[in-house]
């Protein structure tokens, strides 16, 4: 099956026939009576009741994304930290133990190194790339392995099927963020992942315009998310926003197809650069991970991190100097992105913690985009010969 056969026909216009599904922009829904009222409220009634609840622009969202990852069903958040904060709150509670990968996101690593103390949550990092690596770590009180394939922003790569094996074993419940390649180059659950999450602002979008976030599972972890969580907390991804992601989703394939191109092309020609120390790129032959590419992965995505020669100082310079590629966090998009983590995205994070995970403070993340690959790549020269 491919990638555009997987798109959910929905019912775009019952009313009036429209090729694209309207927007509906409204905070609340009639009910014709008030038994149709208690019937939708007791769940006996699928119809909508107020937006937090529920929204058609949302709901078309969820089909189509869980259709794509192949789950069961799927709960969109209102940014990509409330997707996985509220996904690990939905399954998590007091003494209970995660097992978490030391490669993460900023403000995710914050939220497992911190803000679960505060709930009685344990959490061990550990930088595992099979289950073999991870076995050893989990205790009778682990519920969660959580980590990111590709890493944010080292492009660490783990081995889930042999990690969603060991986890199953332990009856421990698996969540990955698939944020870097999205479901057109990997699909998790097809590896045997419990849970996938997305920040759904990136390479779904695919064009800067919006915040949100996505989780994809089963029906009864999605229900129980859904109606414990979402209700209560409110982090409720808006019907606009539900209504553009549907239309960036319709060319996510073509996007990725072109923006990984030009990662590859570029990489090749970074990692032979006088004032590049590494390059991180699932595509190159000196990837380290490249037998898991081979094994998880559809193509090597668009991500791009390397190390410019001159640590902290000359991540901020390179930074200061480029022209076509924008300076800005975020990633995913069709114009081409880059920023300096130690300094931006991933500060927040002690030194010795980045040190710990791979991130050197000369580390620059790319995120590739759909432009002329030799504009990118003028810009890039002249910035590291400044």
């Amino acid at each position: 099956m491919n990638y555009s056969s997987k798109l959910v026909k929905v019912n775009k216009d019952p009313g009036h026939g429209s090729h694209i599904s309207p927007v509906y922009m409204t905070s609340t829904f009639v009910f014709d009576n008030a038994e149709i009222g208690a019937k939708r409220f007791a769940g006996e009634d699928p119809g909508f009741m107020y937006s937090r609840l529920g929204n058609p622009n949302v709901r078309e969202l969820e089909e189509k994304v869980t259709s794509l990852e192949f789950g069961e069903d799927c709960l969109a958040f209102s940014s990509g930290m409330a997707a996985i904060t509220g996904c690990l709150l939905g399954i998590l509670q007091a003494g209970d133990h995660v097992v978490a990968h030391t490669a993460l996101y900023g403000a995710t690593h914050a939220f497992l190194s911190d803000t679960v103390k505060k709930f009685g949550i344990d959490v061990t990092f550990v930088p595992f790339k099979q289950g073999e690596d991870l076995e050893p770590h989990i205790t009778d009180k682990t519920k969660v392995v959580y980590f990111e394939t590709p890493s944010n922003p080292t492009l660490t790569l783990v081995d889930m099927e042999s990690v969603a094996a060991v986890a199953k074993k332990k009856d421990v419940l698996t969540v990955v963020d698939n944020t870097f390649l999205s479901p057109y180059l990997q699909n998790p659950i097809l590896c045997g992942i419990d849970i996938v999450v997305h920040s759904a602002t990136k390479y779904l979008s695919g064009h800067g315009y919006l915040i949100g976030g996505l989780v994809i599972s089963s029906k009864k972890i999605i229900g129980l998310m859904r109606k414990e969580v979402q209700k209560t907390m409110g982090a409720t991804l808006a019907p606009m926003d539900a209504w553009l992601l549907s239309q960036g989703i319709r060319t996510l394939h073509i996007r990725m197809d072109r923006s990984q191109e030009n990662a590859q092309i570029l990489a090749q020609r970074l990692e032979k650069h006088k004032a590049i120390e590494k390059v991180y790129f699932p595509g190159l032959e000196s990837f380290e991970d490249k037998d898991i590419v081979k094994k998880q992965m559809n193509g090597p995505g668009a991500m791009i991190s390397f190390v410019v020669k001159g640590g902290y100082e000359a991540g901020v310079k390179m930074m200061n100097s480029v022209k076509l590629c924008t300076l800005a966090v975020s990633l995913g998009d069709v114009g081409t992105l880059i920023q300096h983590p130690a300094s931006m995205t991933h500060a927040i994070m002690p030194k010795e913690e980045r040190e710990k995970s791979g991130l050197q403070d000369g580390l620059v993340r790319f995120s590739v985009g759909i432009e002329d690959v030799e504009d990118i790549w003028t810009d890039l020269e002249k910035a590291l010969e400044n």
